[in-house]
């Protein structure tokens, strides 16, 4: 037998051995991935995870100071679950609207915390709240937009990435375009 033919058969064998693997894949990777979770090794898949009440209050709410509120609209309702219009994510009040535009007590200690560059955070997510890493802990704050003068009250809550994602409310009230990304001043209340 030749060097060209023993190549050949090589290669054959190999192949038939690749194919004969990717026909197996199908049944042998549920397998493989089972027992990674049998012995606490990683997934490649997140575990599913119930998703969260969106109207339940944030534990951390409790613990905040004496004397003071949460966020206006932290108890709006979540949206339907087919909505597509503005209107039909924001379910928070005129009322509600109103109280997290007027103007903090002056008798409140606000904390310059920092600016941020904002976009729209989950418009499936009700009430005035921004999430930033700015803060280490959930607490009232305020957003002010520098261009226009606007401001907002909110519940900030801590995010581990950069830039800050703000509620459909709150960047309403602001008056800010939904796809803008505006420079937004972080107090803390």
């Amino acid at each position: 037998m030749g060097r060209e033919q023993t190549k050949r058969r090589a290669t054959a064998e190999w192949a038939g051995r690749i194919a004969h693997a990717l026909r197996a894949a199908p049944v042998l990777a549920p397998l493989a991935l089972a027992g990674c979770a049998q012995l606490g090794l990683p997934q490649l898949a997140p575990r599913s995870v119930a998703p969260a009440d969106p109207g339940a209050p944030i534990e951390t709410v409790a613990n905040l100071p004496e004397g003071a509120d949460p966020s206006p609209g932290t108890a709006a309702s979540a949206p339907p679950p087919r909505a597509r219009t503005v209107e039909e994510f924001d379910t928070t009040s005129a009322a509600e609207r109103a109280a997290a535009a007027s103007d903090v007590p002056s008798s409140a200690p606000e904390e310059v915390l920092g600016t941020s560059i904002a976009t729209l955070g989950d418009p499936t997510l009700p009430g005035f709240w921004a999430e930033t890493p700015l803060v280490q802990a959930v607490r009232p704050g305020r957003l002010t937009d520098p261009a226009t003068g606007n401001s907002v009250q909110v519940e900030l809550r801590p995010a581990g990435d950069a830039g800050t994602r703000v509620s459909l409310p709150a960047l309403r009230v602001l008056e800010v375009p939904l796809t803008a990304l505006p420079e937004l001043t972080v107090i803390g209340l």
